[in-house]
């Protein structure tokens, strides 16, 4: 790292609660508080009491509209009247184009491809004339770095995500609501579950926390294939990961910023950070739904996947903070998908069917289990539809299932490969 970079990093201006509650006064006439609910099912599963601080029941659906509308709020009127331009995964964006829209602010908001549709439409429902969307780059990164020379070349305001003092001061009020909503029940916070992305939320959470409950500890929790907080730490500094997966849209962010890795290396101690597989998270949204009612997106499921990781002591307080609800309902095929690749439901197979008749029949009849279901069946020679290779997915009873499926695929005259996940092979077929 150079000199100057280093200077910069360690020159800072530390976040205060104090800071975190001139804020709250700031915005409590615009954003109300969220609820703090608890959850009766993860608190039996874990041995603790677990509440959901619930941050998609913004009027944006996330909890970025706190950062977002504390930062342009405070912006000169020669600011707002060169005009903003944000870069954002989708919930950020909203955030702004809300803030341009209610304080009569144009902008111009980034977002990258992989932006689900929904956060698009709601951009614009939010924004209304106010705000012009582009779409641009693979990822947030991309899409940011687009954004930046725009703003440089009209000479408009760049309003970040998270690395921004202020965004991070708006972000920190999500830690002082639940401090005083479990004050309120008689409760004190003993750990916090907090998905990170950019690490805005992380350090605004753990700046306030910091200064009123130095005692609380905090659970950050990565996606799996975006693990670029761990990646700074380990570093030393900030470093931008080479790739990233984007599934967890709200949190795929290859470089944290500055300012939030200073925070968080400042308090480091009463942090652990860990990482959730991208199934795992599709299973906790699953659930969320299924159970609690709750539509979260992937990186709004984030801090409870992180839980399976967590070491809780018996009967503490434990609050998950789910970011943001802003789902697709067309990605719930995919959610689906790879929920039951993780928990070890669904597999794939190529299988080689021997060219003579009645292999399929013995295929299903001696092969497959009694729990045992095809989920898809395709045979990859469309001119070969009665014998020859075909791609079969099957999904188990049970997870335990498959090694008896294994065995008899091997004694059986009928070639069976598996396809597993992370393989070229895989990625290209399923």
């Amino acid at each position: 790292m150079s000199d100057t970079r280093s200077a910069r990093l360690e020159s800072f201006e530390p976040v205060h609660a104090a800071d975190i509650q001139q804020a709250q006064a700031r915005i409590s006439a615009v954003i109300a508080p969220t609820p703090l609910q608890f959850c009766p099912r993860l608190s039996e599963a874990t041995g603790t009491n677990v509440y959901l601080k619930r941050e998609d029941l913004q009027d944006v659906r996330s909890y970025k509209i706190r950062g977002a509308y504390n930062a342009v709020s405070q912006l000169s009127p020669a600011d707002r009247e060169a005009g903003i331009v944000a870069a954002s995964a989708g919930n950020h964006a909203q955030g702004v184009a809300y803030a341009c829209k209610a304080l009569g602010i144009a902008g111009k908001i980034f977002v990258p491809s992989q932006t689900p549709k929904q956060k698009r439409d709601r951009i614009l429902v939010h924004g209304g004339q106010a705000v012009e969307l582009v779409v641009t780059g693979n990822n947030f990164d991309e899409a940011a770095e687009a954004a930046r020379a725009d703003a440089a070349a009209r000479g408009a305001v760049m309003v970040e995500p998270f690395a921004a003092r202020d965004t991070v001061i708006g972000q920190g009020t999500v830690a002082a609501e639940i401090l005083a909503q479990l004050s309120a029940q008689g409760r004190t916070l003993d750990t916090i579950s907090v998905p990170v992305g950019g690490a805005g939320l992380l350090s605004g959470v753990v700046s306030y926390l910091a200064d009123m409950s130095p005692s609380t500890a905090v659970l950050a929790v990565e996606p799996e294939g975006a693990q670029s907080l761990r990646g700074a730490l380990e570093a030393g500094h900030p470093v931008t990961l080479a790739a990233v997966d984007g599934f967890v849209d709200g949190a795929a962010v290859k470089r944290v910023g500055d300012l939030n890795y200073q925070i968080v290396a400042v308090n480091q101690e009463r942090i652990t950070v860990t990482k959730a597989a991208e199934g795992a998270v599709c299973t906790a949204m699953l659930d969320l739904y299924q159970n609690e009612g709750i539509i979260a997106e992937p990186a709004g499921a984030l801090s409870v996947a992180g839980l399976a990781e967590a070491s809780l002591a018996a009967g503490s307080t434990v609050v998950c903070i789910i970011s943001g609800g802003n789902n697709d309902v067309l990605r719930y095929n995919e959610v689906m998908e790879r929920s039951l690749v993780h928990r070890g439901l669904r597999h794939y197979f190529l299988v080689n069917f021997p060219q003579e008749p009645g292999q399929l029949r013995h295929f299903l009849n001696e092969v497959l289990g009694p729990d045992d279901d095809i989920i898809r069946f395709e045979y990859l020679k469309r001119n070969n539809r009665d014998t020859g290779a075909a791609l079969v997915g099957i999904e188990l009873g049970n997870p335990d299932d498959l090694d008896g499926l294994t065995r008899r695929m091997d004694q059986s005259p009928i070639r069976c490969q598996q396809l597993h996940p992370g393989t070229p092979e895989y990625s290209f077929l399923i």
